[in-house]
């Protein structure tokens, strides 16, 4: 047993109001730096949260000895060239999704970590570690619903604010990379297999560029496929069905499951409907003390890189049918 000590860099607000609380609940965790490009906002959040040390510069805080691991929510530009940095000065990092702008570059980052052995690294899908995820996956493979055939999930909010950074298309702004990525993961988390081909089809924001609705239909070979629209201009909203044979499993919250109300799934078959219902659990706190598990105790990440690559040519392949306005094979 041990205590992780973290730094975390960027104010941002996933951060500030979400991980970091979460981070500080958990077990084996302790954050003891923050740091922004602005003096005044690390300061500010430093002492909001109760954290010892606030830096003016991600580099003064990776430089820190007492940092053993880093969160990265920078914006998606700057998650692998900050990753490296993390670990080039001896930290592990737990990185915000997507660990990547594509493929190319998340398979750089993959022959950067594997120079560094000693370090853990992970794509924070924080989804996975809630409780209502692995009865859904138990329910699956307990066969409840028979043989799965088709998953079906929808992610929306609604922010057309051109200054804000998930309006910025150079930077890997826009839905199918800010929430589409879980769209695209929960089908890959209970098929337990890569989709073969993809077919999506893309509205643009006309004056930011960014894709703004963007539906897409992952075949999975087996007659098992996956279909789902996330957008960032409609109306906010998520919801995640997975269909069987013999029924269907219903999620109400499947992505940002609250961590101070209970959370429910629908067992639904030909004659009855089950609710199973979860107490409140914050999937953030699960999430960091299992990262710091297996620094503790050198053992896998329970999401390794490979997973988040394989997620990655996903989201590429999407772009690229919706381009070619055609299916594509990954």
């Amino acid at each position: 047993m041990g205590t992780v000590r973290w730094g975390i860099l960027s104010t941002a607000n996933i951060g500030i109001n979400k991980v970091i609380p979460a981070i500080q609940k958990a077990s084996n965790c302790e954050v003891i730096a923050i740091a922004s490009r602005s003096e005044e906002q690390a300061k500010a959040a430093a002492e909001k949260l109760g954290i010892p040390k606030a830096y003016s510069s991600y580099e003064e805080l990776l430089a820190d000895a007492e940092v053993d691991a880093i969160y990265n929510p920078l914006p998606n530009h700057l998650h692998v060239p900050f990753t490296i940095s993390a670990l080039e000065a001896g930290k592990h990092v737990l990185c915000e999704k997507p660990i990547a702008l594509d493929t190319k570059e998340a398979l750089f980052l993959k022959t950067e970590i594997e120079k560094y052995p000693e370090l853990k690294v992970m794509e924070a899908f924080m989804y996975r570690f809630h409780p209502q995820w692995k009865k859904i996956r138990q329910l699956i493979k307990d066969g409840a619903i028979g043989e799965i055939k088709t998953i079906h999930s929808f992610f929306a909010y609604y922010n057309n604010n051109p200054s804000n950074i998930r309006n910025n298309a150079a930077i890997g702004g826009g839905a199918l990379m800010d929430i589409g990525c879980y769209c695209i993961s929960f089908p890959r988390f209970l098929f337990e297999k890569e989709p073969q081909k993809v077919v999506g089809l893309i509205e643009r924001d006309p004056q930011m560029k960014i894709d703004r609705i963007t539906s897409g239909m992952l075949d999975f070979s087996d007659g098992q496929s996956a279909s789902f629209t996330c957008s960032t201009q409609l109306m906010h909203g998520q919801r995640a069905e997975i269909s069987g044979t013999l029924g269907r499993i219903e999620v109400d919250i499947p992505v940002n499951a609250p961590n101070d109300k209970e959370t429910r799934i629908a067992l639904i078959k030909a004659d009855h409907r089950e609710e199973i219902i979860f107490p409140p659990v914050d999937q953030y706190t699960l999430q960091a003390e299992q990262f710091a598990q297996a620094i503790l105790n050198n053992l896998p990440v329970p999401t390794p890189i490979n997973d988040a690559i394989n997620n990655m040519r996903v989201i590429d392949a999407l772009f690229e049918s919706a381009k070619q306005m055609k299916w594509v094979d990954i």
